[in-house]
């Protein structure tokens, strides 16, 4: 069965290398550029393996959305890894919960690595 990955990142250049490159690998990729993007298509029962959350987006914090995830028994086990220019890793981690953390820009390849270890 095909994991599926969904990208929450308002920077089209990244969502676009990042979906390629993950389409390429065999992931089912779904994109949002907003939380309220991402909203709507979880509405739409979209159950991701895996979340890739951009920390700095245009209606709010990606800190937050994934700290509200990880509370909704829907969505607590979904690993997710935080990515982010501006913001550490130990802030991110701990205000949020994510799982994981890779701060821009970053190497594809530690990326993927990351991506893999959770969905191996």
């Amino acid at each position: 069965m095909t994991k599926r990955i969904h990208i929450v990142e308002d920077d089209e250049d990244i969502r676009y290398i990042v979906c390629y490159i993950l389409t390429e690998m065999g992931y089912e990729v779904t994109l949002a550029d907003s939380i309220s993007d991402f909203r709507r298509q979880q509405a739409e029962d979209f159950k991701p393996d895996l979340l890739l959350l951009d920390v700095m987006l245009p209606d709010g914090n990606g800190l937050d959305l994934c700290h509200e995830l990880k509370k909704s028994p829907a969505t607590q086990e979904v690993p997710v890894i935080i990515m982010s220019a501006h913001a550490t890793e130990d802030q991110s981690i701990k205000r949020s919960g994510a799982e994981e953390f890779i701060s821009k820009p970053f190497n594809l390849d530690d990326l993927t690595d990351l991506i893999s270890k959770h969905l191996s």
